[in-house]
């Protein structure tokens, strides 16, 4: 079978790779489609190596069609050859073929197509996991969501809107924050223009300060924003692409009880992988299904562009998913 490798220059080939072993409680899932993540350019650039025993090629999130079950799979599961299923992987799914185990796997939701289904193990269950099992969000709630036209806020935003929660986030132009319209977010802060620390200040004196903040960026302006949150607050930190230093008042902190969080999907055990797709399944998917909830595709590339997909991540044009297709 075939798989992206990365070269020695870190760029991107479409070549041989051994077909996958299926152990003894996995499926193999033939791959439809296989949704990009910046964790993917972070492992191509050498900074986010796969957990121990996965394939050593990128992929996080696929969909496809089941065509082998182990008779662990079989027993354990109600999944059979055929299915078309979501999978959520430590990595390997830009490929032809995956070896999936089968609590890692997710029907397809009703009314989804399968590149709209591999958008969504990854980024709904780090959604999920960071809302309701880090953030402990609740209806009413006020929610700040950095980087709002990134493919995680696409999903973060409507999850929490369908869920009952007030949601402010951030872009950097006009352009861009007509282009997210359709996440119906309440306030949009547009920071080329307003300084969202003052922002938070102004929600704070309002009385409608933010219970809980997901936070891509970091950098200097995180440790201005954090002085101004709702008593007890939550700020979760996800990855700091605007730079991995800020200064803090730790006064501030311990006086309001808020707490800082790091979190990342990749670390946690397989166990807890399971749970949070389980839950997923329960209580999200009937919001996909009903279109509460939706996944946001920028751009579908076939697989052999992967090096043109990764691109439109690193220059930051995607409002969504960017989903590669592989036939």
């Amino acid at each position: 079978m075939k798989a992206i490798l990365v070269n020695d220059d870190k760029s991107l080939r479409w070549d041989e790779v051994p077909y996958p072993t299926m152990g003894d409680e996995d499926v193999i899932v033939k791959i439809e489609a296989a949704a990009l993540n910046r964790a993917d350019l972070m492992q191509r650039e050498g900074d986010y190596p796969p957990p121990p025993g996965c394939p050593e090629w990128m992929g996080l999130e696929i969909a496809g069609e089941i065509i082998e079950m182990s008779e662990g799979a079989k027993a354990k599961s109600n999944y059979k050859i055929g299915d078309k299923v979501c999978a959520l992987l430590g990595g390997g799914g830009y490929a032809e073929y995956a070896a999936v185990k089968y609590d890692m796997l997710m029907p397809v939701p009703k009314n989804c197509s399968m590149v709209e289904a591999a958008a969504i193990p990854e980024a709904f269950a780090t959604a999920y996991l960071n809302l309701f099992i880090e953030g402990n969000i609740k209806p009413g709630n006020t929610l700040l969501m950095n980087a709002g036209a990134s493919g995680l806020a696409s999903v973060i935003i409507p999850m929490a809107k369908a869920f009952g929660v007030r949601v402010i986030t951030t872009v950097l132009t006009d352009e861009i924050a007509d282009s997210i319209k359709h996440l119906n977010a309440d306030r949009v802060v547009v920071t080329t223009k307003e300084d969202i620390s003052e922002v938070l200040k102004e929600e704070l004196a309002k009385g409608t300060s933010v219970d809980v903040a997901i936070d891509c960026l970091g950098g200097e302006i995180m440790g201005k924003c954090i002085h101004y949150l709702t008593h007890g607050a939550r700020w979760i930190m996800i990855a700091a692409l605007a730079g991995q230093k800020t200064e803090i008042d730790l006064k501030n902190i311990y006086v309001r009880n808020v707490r800082i969080v790091g979190s990342t999907l990749r670390s946690r055990t397989p166990e807890t992988k399971a749970q949070i797709l389980a839950e997923l399944v329960e209580k999200v998917f009937p919001k996909i299904e009903s279109g509460e909830v939706k996944p946001t595709i920028h751009a579908v590339l076939p697989i052999e562009e992967a090096e043109k997909a990764h691109e439109i991540l690193y220059q930051g044009k995607n409002v969504g998913k960017v989903v590669l297709t592989v036939k």
